[in-house]
């Protein structure tokens, strides 16, 4: 019995195998229930009781020199599969480009930090909208043409529901939910039944402000815009007011900056007037304040309203409104540095 354990030892030595499947072929072989150890193992039953002793640890110092040799023929093939260059740990790792922020959103989020510096908390409302919200409370008459459907995109009439012409509906919704003294802005998308075009789209967005409290005056909005022009555009730029009109404000003016490209002197993006015009307001109409249940006695307010896009072609020199709805990955890579 030593005799053939001590043959089969020095033949699991030159045990060779030249697949992984052909390394599990031989642990069937010598390992298994009906394998070449469990045959020597029951014929250890009938070895004579003086021999079991010596006989016993030879078998059991085979079956580890098997175990052993035929793990390391399993495991020289695990390795293999990991050999060569696309496993060299060496190499640098593959770079994944990560995208930015829109532009839009870049110079949203900009305009709501400047108004936070100055107290103003935001705002959003619903994007369809009654008529109430978008044209009545805000002191539009019956026959304004912003009623007309060549301007607004109705979905229902009588009562009417609409797509909102302007982000004043949440205005009117902060009113309505809150009393004086109210400082907020409402950023959001607005629609407008318009020919698209390089100037002009049908879904864009704005910014308008609201602040009403006792004693609030046109020098307080023209100081908020004055502070609002410098930060977003430069310390050097100036601004003017001049008179608009407004059915929810009274008076109303838009305003102005100084050209931020030529320094007032005169160009083709400000028609060489030095001006390029960003923005309306004006202080709240008494009608306004009544229809809300303000108190247009005790409180006055302003209001302002921007087109974000506007200010994003102004800031970054774009010079078509479309580019902003096109998602074409050259031009959204730009504003990755600035985001």
């Amino acid at each position: 019995m030593i005799n053939k354990i001590e043959e089969l030892k020095k033949e699991i030595e030159s045990l060779k195998a030249d697949s992984a499947e052909a390394a599990e072929q031989l642990r069937i072989k010598y390992l298994s229930k009906k394998g070449i150890l469990s045959q020597l193992f029951d014929e250890f039953k009938t070895i004579p009781n003086e021999q079991k002793r010596e006989v016993g640890q030879a078998l059991n110092s085979l079956k580890t020199f098997v175990k052993e040799k035929i793990n390391e023929l399993k495991e020289s093939f695990d390795n293999k599969g990991d050999e060569g260059p696309d496993m060299d740990l060496t190499l640098p790792g593959t770079s994944f480009e990560l995208g930015g922020r829109h532009p839009l959103s870049i110079v949203r989020n900009e305009i709501i930090d400047i108004f936070a510096r100055l107290g103003f908390t935001v705002s959003e409302g619903p994007e369809i909208e009654d008529d109430w919200h978008v044209f009545t409370a805000l002191n539009f008459p019956e026959e304004h043409p912003a009623r007309d459907m060549q301007d607004t995109f109705f979905i229902a009439q009588g009562p009417d529901v609409l797509l909102r012409t302007h982000t004043s509906s949440v205005q009117v919704r902060e009113m309505e939910k809150t009393k004086p003294p109210i400082r907020a802005i409402f950023p959001g998308r607005v629609f407008r039944n318009e020919a698209i075009s390089a100037r002009a789209h049908c879904i864009f967005h704005q910014v308008e402000g609201l602040y009403i409290d006792e004693n609030v005056s046109f020098a307080d909005l023209k100081q908020t815009l004055l502070y609002f022009a410098k930060e977003m555009f430069g310390q050097d730029t100036k601004i003017r007011l001049r008179p608009s009109y407004f059915p929810f404000t009274e008076p109303s003016a838009e305003m102005d900056i100084s050209c931020s490209l030529c320094g007032g002197k005169g160009c083709n993006v400000c028609k060489y007037t030095g001006w390029v015009e960003i923005l309306g307001c004006g202080m709240v109409d008494p009608n306004v304040l009544e229809n809300n249940n303000i108190d247009n006695k005790k409180y006055t307010g302003f209001a302002f309203g921007m087109g974000i896009e506007r200010i994003t072609m102004l800031r970054y020199q774009i010079k078509d409104i479309r580019l902003f709805f096109e998602n074409d990955v050259r031009f959204l890579k730009q504003f990755k540095s600035v985001d």
